[in-house]
């Protein structure tokens, strides 16, 4: 069965990651994301770091799976008209142009919202809209930065920052913007109406640690100390052979750690009697955890922690993640054939639908792989679609100049 979101027709004008991955989430459910991409410029700039020579890198193929690939270049004349044509018949336009590109080059939301006036028009910023910052050249570092992330992950405002060694800020953007764009379709089909969606990676991040690890900024009112803040890291430990995690939040945790590391004497000790005594002691109680880790190996501490009911769980490299159980168990990852990529293995989408479930229908398109096609089903005759490439507009259909 189709996936929920069949139907619903995307004009996706993103490139890199955080727009990409936002068209992703809804092409895997079901919609119709055509990925307008530039012939001059060779396409999303994640295609350019390819060795294949297709321009099909993992990082391409692992944010646009499931789209049709068209090529338009807007500084010809004819090019603007041909995408505002192909623009009447869509349900939601994405965009993540720097603040007034998309005015500019004429696909900002007034021109858009005249050939499609029900349009869900989503612009996705890296750092607003306004402000000093709305038209520098972002970057995930520079969000992780700003947004306070990288104190966070050092521990403390004290330690030095550390980034997230993944671009969460653009991930993240991705499935906060899905969402949003789910919720104005939904909202669309009550009212009729459609509707602009603003979001930028920055208030996607600052929103995300809020939930966590802004405590001591949420109370105005009260003087709250500036505790360390405890970090995941925090909580990987080194063992005789290698490296676990093991987490301890409620009291009855922290009682089956002590049975299981035969450390009775931490229940009398008064840093440790309470929760709050817990975190507030967290340098201590982490370093004397660590050391009593160090004398079995990790498989041997795993056994002991889970007959004790800690949690805990290896720490896995990439390869030996893909061969654990859990993971097999899950079907998170699936293969699949290329016909240019060769034998891929992706992640699948992590919602399942009982009714409208994933289905894998284009696994990465060359670039204008799609062009003729999705031309044609816009009502442009062969003769409008030949006058456009002899016009230099649409590029060279990819697939037959490979075939």
């Amino acid at each position: 069965m189709p996936g929920p979101l069949h139907g619903v027709r995307v004009i996706d004008l993103t490139s890199m990651v955080s727009g990409p991955a936002t068209t992703m989430v809804l092409a895997d459910q079901g919609a119709d994301v055509i990925k307008v991409e530039n012939p001059a410029a060779g396409g999303d700039h994640t295609r350019v770091v390819s060795k294949s020579g297709e321009g099909l890198a993992a990082s391409f193929l692992n944010n646009n799976r499931n789209k049709r690939s068209i090529t338009i270049d807007l500084k010809k004349p004819e090019g603007l008209p041909a995408l505002l044509r192909l623009i009447e018949g869509a349900d939601v336009l994405v965009q993540n142009f720097r603040p007034g590109v998309a005015e500019r080059i004429g696909v900002g939301e007034a021109a858009v919202r005249e050939r499609a006036p029900e349009i869900i028009y989503t612009s996705i910023t890296g750092f607003g809209f306004t402000g000093p910052y709305a038209a520098k050249p972002v970057y995930d570092p520079l969000i992780q930065a700003l947004s306070g992330l990288a104190s966070i992950q050092a521990g403390s405002d004290e330690d030095r920052p550390r980034l997230v060694r993944t671009i969460l800020p653009d991930k993240l953007t991705g499935a906060v913007a899905s969402q949003a764009i789910t919720a104005a379709l939904y909202a669309r089909e009550k009212t009729g109406q459609g509707q602009a969606i603003h979001l930028s990676m920055l208030d996607s991040v600052v929103s995300f640690l809020w939930g966590s690890d802004m405590e001591t900024q949420t109370m105005v009112d009260k003087a709250i100390p500036q505790q360390r803040a405890q970090s995941f890291i925090d909580l990987i430990y080194e063992t005789a052979d290698g490296y676990i995690s093991v987490a301890v939040q409620q009291d009855k945790e922290w009682l089956a750690l002590t049975r299981a590391l035969d450390k009775p004497e931490w229940l009398e000790d008064e840093r440790f009697k309470t929760a709050t005594g817990r975190h507030q002691n967290i340098n201590a109680r982490l370093e004397l955890t660590q050391e009593a880790l160090r004398t079995r190996t990790a498989a041997e501490w795993l056994e002991i922690l889970e007959a004790q009911g800690v949690p805990c769980a290896p720490v896995l490299t990439r390869s030996a993640m893909i061969e654990h159980p859990q993971i097999v168990a899950n079907g998170i990852i699936f293969e699949h054939e290329h016909d240019f990529a060769g034998h891929l293995r992706q992640a699948r989408p992590p919602a399942h639908f009982s009714k409208t479930d994933f289905e894998l229908r284009h696994p990465g398109a060359l670039l204008g792989e799609h062009t003729q096609e999705v031309f044609l089903e816009a009502g442009f005759t062969d003769a409008e679609i030949a006058d456009l490439r002899a016009a230099g507009v649409l590029g060279t259909e990819q697939r037959q100049a490979a075939e």
